[in-house]
């Protein structure tokens, strides 16, 4: 058997994402909302209570990844909109974003930002696929755009 080893870093991204976007809708703060994922969706015990292969095919999230995207954004949402500001086009405003997409592009911004041992193609591809399991429509080309635009600003000699 062969095992993905990205498939931890993959699912904390998705949790990270879930995570902010509960933050956001109910005014949370990042501990109690990180205790209330690992407790309710990745304990042990929910992961064995499947019945089947002990993780309902479901990877569990790598744990430093979670914790350090949710605590980055959150620690500064005002830092981490500045990135989206940048690479949003018009009419798009972070205010104007629905929820769960900016919670998207608030964890993709951190990650193109702040964690450069990251490829920005990696960062691309982690989060447009992040979107194609939230979203049906155009969010996942939005999200390519807008990460391809902040990677080109960020990170010019990746893109040459």
């Amino acid at each position: 058997m062969t095992v993905n080893r990205s498939a931890p870093l993959s699912a904390a991204r998705l949790a990270a994402v879930q995570a902010l976007y509960e933050m956001d809708l109910a005014g949370a703060g990042a501990d109690p909302v990180l205790e209330a994922i690992m407790a309710e969706r990745w304990s042990l015990a929910a992961l064995d209570s499947d019945g089947g292969d002990g993780n309902g095919g479901f990877t569990p999230p790598d744990q430093d990844l979670l914790k350090e995207l949710v605590a980055g954004v959150s620690a500064d949402i005002p830092g981490v909109d500045r990135y989206l500001k940048m690479a949003l086009n018009h009419p798009h405003t972070v205010e104007s974003l629905e929820t769960l997409l900016r919670a998207v592009l608030r964890a993709a911004a951190y990650e193109m930002a702040k964690r450069p041992q990251v490829p920005a193609v990696v960062v691309i591809k982690e989060y447009v696929d992040v979107a194609d399991a939230f979203f049906d429509g155009r969010e996942p080309a939005l999200v390519n755009g807008f990460l391809d635009s902040l990677g080109r600003q960020l990170r010019p000699a990746e893109f040459t």
